[in-house]
């Protein structure tokens, strides 16, 4: 007979909700955002009262000894014996309900979920205010279980009924008093209890969880390192949730970690603390570590859980330090990036701060020195999109690249020869230039070279205010204050017959204030150039050549060789300002590295007009409709799964744009066909597509996709730009529960078998 890694049991609601409330069981979901509908929680309700089944559960055993306490809080909290793995949101909604507390949203909002029954025909209901007023509703069942006696209550609601609806016969009164004792009577629902034992490891448990779970979701590494946090320090986890909600908000007068680059996730904040503590990049590692397992030996201790825990502990308290994750960022202002529409791979920053905290706690390196270094090491790894793809391998090699490494100096001299390792002469004159061919709308060399405009002082061209002035992230006009203006005019270029991919190609741009961009028009260079650079004197006109990296003549050039000219110019450019900033040539008065207040960061500054002049790639997409067939023979469904799949396909390529209401041939066509179709306006139309993709690729894995609605030329159209996903994913389509897109060229396309299995090893190691 086989052996099995489980046991079954029974639990009543009553004895699981108790044990939550003990502490026995784990729920960390009550803490964290809810992601179910109200009207998913009344269909739960609706579906136990009838005696329906609901799903069985999937416990995890901790290994917490009888009497172990949860480290790191002042009360020193029984450690809970057993971790919810499948299941949460089901007992996240009854302990809810039935116990009256709030969950967390989204946007990190408590809230109530107050469901209605009417026990005339025992029916479920949201309550809304027309509930709250219809004296046959009982608006909130929380009330049943609420203590002070429920008969009290039920024959309150009686009265209440009787009063609005004349007094009820005999067999009524009963009638409504057996369908309230049934439901108060929900308390001793059984749950099947599948318990897992807690000699598996992480891999076993999410192999399983895969296999059992309707929705496919994957578990990953961090998911187990918090399910570790909630048990033995669960303070540790809630402050990393604290930390990345007051990220999101905007400061109100009093410190915040919120700053124009990044919203960090509690997985991206623990892979920084995780890494400063352990000196690891890999996860799995991590995990294993903090169960208190001897990487050698394979035992497990209580003493090493505890003593790993202290180390994560401390490595988390400097992470979340206020004073180090702001003195950090200005090394990336120093850098020449201003805001999170120039940041390509949010891993290169975080990263980056990784890198600033050991050089700062464990070499003692000066803050101000480390500025420097730090803004040179980030301005290499974003260049290069050094912590894209197989990461986690990337890190620990840079990792291991300390080792032996003492003092001050030697973490310098450290982290300078990685950069000139990377940045080598070969780099500059035919990778950079090799890598700025290319019509990618959010590329690290684009976005390079802008900040070295930001370095260099540089003015837009035709103005004499600077870069940095203009792309400052606390102005919020109407219009961006500087845009990318095509050299040569997109429709000029299609009269000659370039098509998109060539017009859109990255030689092509240059900021521009939006007057300007306004009155060229379609011009050719040959009409408009000559006027508007003769407003600049000599010397404003020799920087200007320099700084947009114009060939002499350009204007008259044929446009391939222009392109082709420019490439290695802006090379140029983009190496000189690295060199100022490796040398220090640049001004470091502390208030000229001061931010602006820092706000939220906000989607990429590129107008959505840059997105429809663009062509469709390997980070562009355009969709008709996200709901609405505009082909009678396209099922719904069909056009849905179309956005399932090339959201999946960003995340696990290089990140992208998805615009929703242009169609292939760039006509804006609007989501009005999709909100009429589904009776709808714009605010649920974003929450029906957060619906859509949490329930295709998971909760976790569709909240780093941004959902975002603009208008343009009279109509709105919705947008998703999704940054790379530092692990694969997988989604659930109508080609199956774990379906594996990606991105190649300008086509979304399934990998399966070996494809797959290489794919994703040399991605993610």
């Amino acid at each position: 007979m086989a052996i099995t890694v489980f046991k079954d049991t029974t639990y009543n609601l009553s004895t699981l909700l108790e044990e939550i409330r003990r502490g026995e069981i784990a729920l960390p979901d009550i803490q964290r955002p809810f992601v179910w509908k109200a009207a998913k929680v009344r269909d739960l309700f609706d579906s136990m009262y009838r005696g329906f089944p609901v799903g069985f559960l999937l416990l995890w055993s901790t290994g917490a000894e009888a009497g172990a306490r949860s480290i790191g809080t002042d009360t020193k909290e029984a450690a809970p014996r057993l971790m919810i793995v499948d299941g949460q949101q089901r007992l996240t909604s009854l302990y809810a309900v039935m116990t009256g507390q709030p969950v967390v949203r989204d946007d990190f909002t408590e809230s109530r979920i107050r469901i209605a029954f009417r026990p005339r025909d025992a029916q479920f209901e949201v309550a809304d205010a027309a509930i709250e007023k219809d004296p046959e509703f009982i608006s909130d069942i929380s009330t049943l279980w609420a203590g002070g006696g429920m008969k009290k209550k039920v024959q309150s609601f009686i009265d209440r009924l009787e009063a609005a609806k004349g007094e009820l016969d005999e067999d009524e009164e009963d009638r409504h008093w057996t369908a309230i004792d049934r439901l108060f009577d929900m308390r001793n629902y059984p749950f099947k209890i599948v318990e897992l034992g807690s000699d598996i490891d992480e891999e076993q448990v999410a192999e399983i969880f895969v296999r059992i779970n309707s929705e496919g979701v994957r578990l990953d590494q961090a998911d187990f390192i918090l399910t570790l946090m909630s048990v033995w320090w669960d303070k540790g986890r809630k402050a990393l949730e604290e930390f990345a909600r007051a990220a999101k908000t905007a400061p109100s007068g009093v410190a915040s970690p919120a700053n124009p680059f990044i919203a960090p996730s509690p997985d991206q904040l623990l892979r920084v603390a995780a890494g400063l503590a352990f000196r690891r990049g890999r996860l799995r590692s991590v995990y294993q570590v903090l169960r208190g397992k001897d990487l050698a030996t394979g035992e497990v201790s209580a003493e090493v859980r505890e003593r790993q825990f202290d180390a994560l502990r401390d490595a988390q308290s400097a992470v979340l330090d206020l004073t180090n994750w702001h003195e950090f960022l200005k090394g990336i202002r120093r850098a020449g990036y201003c805001s999170h529409s120039m940041i390509s791979s949010e891993n290169n920053l975080l990263f980056g701060y990784l890198f600033y905290l050991i050089g700062l706690r464990t070499y003692g390196v000066d803050r101000r020195l480390l500025r420097e270094v730090i803004a040179r090491w980030f301005f290499m790894t974003a260049i290069t999109g050094r912590y894209t793809g197989s990461f986690e391998t990337r890190v620990e090699a840079d990792l291991r690249q300390l080792e032996g490494v003492t003092g001050s100096d030697g973490f310098v001299l450290a982290l300078d020869q990685i950069i000139e390792t990377a940045l080598t002469n070969d780099y500059w004159e035919i990778q950079l230039p090799s890598g700025l061919e290319t019509s990618a709308a959010y590329s690290p060399t684009l976005f390079a070279y802008h900040a070295s405009l930001v370095l260099l002082s540089a003015t837009p061209l035709f103005s004499r205010l600077t870069t940095a002035e203009l792309l400052n992230p606390s102005t919020h006009a109407p219009r961006s204050a500087i845009e990318r203006h095509h050299l040569f005019p997109a429709k000029y270029l299609g009269t000659l017959g370039f098509d998109s991919r060539m017009r859109n190609q990255i030689a092509n741009y240059a900021f521009v204030e939006w007057p300007d961009n306004a009155s060229i028009g379609d011009q050719p260079p040959s009409a408009y150039f000559p006027a508007l650079f003769g407003e600049l004197n000599g010397e404003e006109q020799q920087k200007a050549r320099f700084w947009h990296a114009l060939p002499e003549g350009w204007e008259n050039m044929e446009y391939t060789e222009f392109l082709k000219e420019r490439r290695q110019l802006i090379a140029n450019v983009v190496r000189i300002a690295f060199e100022k900033l490796r040398n220090g040539d640049f001004p470091s008065d502390e208030t000229e590295q001061d931010a602006p207040p820092a706000s939220p960061p906000t989607e990429p500054r590129w107008t959505l007009k840059d997105l429809i002049d663009a062509d469709e790639d390997g980070t562009v997409e355009f969709k008709s409709s996200a709901f609405f067939s505009y082909k009678p023979d396209v099922p719904e469904k069909v056009v849905t799964e179309s956005v399932i799949k090339t959201v999946a396909a960003f995340f696990n390529a290089d990140g992208g744009t998805l615009a929703i209401g242009i169609s292939d041939d760039h006509q804006v066509l609007g989501i009005q066909a999709d909100l009429d179709h589904k009776g709808i306006d714009a605010d649920r139309y974003v929450n029906a597509l957060s619906s859509v993709l949490a329930s295709a690729l998971g909760a976790a894995t569709s909240a780093r996709a941004r959902i975002r609605i603009e208008g343009i030329e009279e109509e709105q159209v919705c947008t998703i730009t999704v940054s790379p996903s530092p692990e694969a994913v997988y989604a659930k389509t109508s080609k199956g529960e774990q379906v594996f897109y990606v991105r190649v060229n300008n086509s979304t396309r399934v990998l399966e078998g070996k494809d797959l299995v290489s794919f994703v090893k040399n991605k993610w190691g």
